[in-house]
């Protein structure tokens, strides 16, 4: 993980110096940002291999970083450790298991090994996220399958209007047997 670039965005000091303290040294190169406004400008700008982001910022809310970044193909696949001290605000707005959204969460205080974790695990969770063409080729099979389903019934359709008439055909024929 030699010169990764990790992106703090936290609008306390403390948590963003503790953070860069408990990296280990030479590693990283750890950008801070204040609040979620600054953050955003930090990731168009330096595209770091990592986001670890505060949910609850001035200016940008870390839920709308979050938005922000879940909107951009680009974006979503950069690893995003999520954190807060009150979990409650962010399950409000984001179900759980986080996992299913493709980020780690880290709850606020943490130590070393906590960190130290939820930063692999955001790493394993880009790499289990679907790409974008992959996404889109399951919605075009999506589409296809439709396609396939609607000729299904159309075929189906034909199939019992012949019935039907073959029916009509076999009670005419009962009928005039039974004159």
């Amino acid at each position: 993980m030699a010169g990764h670039k990790i992106l703090v965005i936290d609008d306390s000091k403390v948590i963003r110096v503790r953070v860069k303290e408990m990296l280990p040294q030479g590693n990283f190169n750890v950008i801070e940002a204040k609040d979620g406004q600054e953050g955003l400008k930090f990731i168009s700008k330096e595209r770091p291999n990592l986001i670890m982001l505060d949910f609850l910022l001035p200016k940008v809310t870390g839920w709308e970083v979050f938005q922000k970044i879940q909107s951009q193909p680009q974006l979503k696949k950069i690893p995003l450790v999520l954190m807060s001290g009150r979990k409650e605000e962010v399950t409000d707005k984001i179900p759980e298991p986080f996992e299913k959204h493709f980020f780690a969460f880290l709850e606020k205080p943490f130590e070393k090994k906590e960190l130290t974790a939820a930063i692999k695990s955001a790493f394993d969770l880009a790499k289990k996220r679907p790409s974008e063409q992959i996404e889109v080729a399951a919605s075009e099979g999506s589409s296809g399958d439709i396609k396939a389903l609607q000729a299904q019934v159309k075929k189906m359709q034909a199939e019992i209007a012949a019935l039907k008439k073959q029916m009509a055909q076999l009670v005419t024929i009962i009928k005039q047997k039974l004159k």
